[in-house]
């Protein structure tokens, strides 16, 4: 029912995970990620427990692909689920379960991981990596570049709903963490929103040391 990217910035040592999809607030589902750790996105017939268990084994200094493999063998139905991840030294991994809806299947570059189901086709994950890796900027941004060239491929074949774009630096909360949960052109407002995000937040942020002393 989705679509996804995860990945790692090394010029920024950002960590994000964005998503589109069909169904309301999928902002709230799909992504997990964790500044030091990694990011992961479980989605297909979706599990949140396996976006968690995932996590923390990134956290704990497991390499993605061996996340990957432990997180799926506590599942009891691998084969209805989609997750795929970065550690945070950009290694990805992936996994498509053979009982998730087609069109379904994931692929990796240096740095990310792009999955789908439920697709148009694979020129989505083609599009989506494509534009993720001639994008320039910060990580959400290039990460919502990634999304707009998926859905312009066709994306989620049912439609579209909500989407969602979250990133951390170095602090244990987000760095950027904006979402549409129910427009039916949802990329849309979420550029918005990210540029009024942008504006507000990122454009003048205070100083940690500022925070520290209060």
């Amino acid at each position: 029912m989705t679509f996804s990217i995860c990945a790692f910035l090394p010029a920024t040592g950002e960590l994000g995970v964005a998503v589109a999809t069909c169904k309301p607030a999928i902002g709230g589902r799909v992504p997990f990620v964790r500044a030091g750790a990694g990011a992961v996105a479980s989605q297909a017939v979706g599990n949140a427990w396996l976006g968690v268990a995932a996590l923390d084994l990134l956290a704990r200094g497991a390499p993605a692909p061996a996340a990957l493999d432990a997180a799926l063998a506590v599942d009891p139905t691998p084969e209805r689920r989609q997750l795929h991840l970065v550690d945070a030294r950009g290694e990805p991994a992936a996994w498509t379960g053979e009982a998730t809806p087609d069109w379904k299947g994931h692929l990796a570059g240096a740095g990310f991981s792009a999955a789908g189901n439920t697709l148009v086709g694979p020129e989505v994950l083609e599009r989506l990596a494509a534009a993720y890796q001639a994008a320039t900027g910060d990580l959400a941004e290039r990460l919502l570049a990634a999304l707009e060239a998926a859905d312009a491929a066709g994306g989620d074949r049912r439609g579209r709903q909500s989407a969602a774009i979250v990133v951390v630096r170095d602090d244990p909360f987000p760095y950027v963490d904006v979402r549409v949960d129910d427009d039916p052109a949802p990329l849309v407002p979420l550029r918005r929103i990210l540029g009024l995000y942008r504006a507000d937040r990122l454009a003048s942020p205070r100083p940690r040391s500022d925070y520290l002393k209060q």
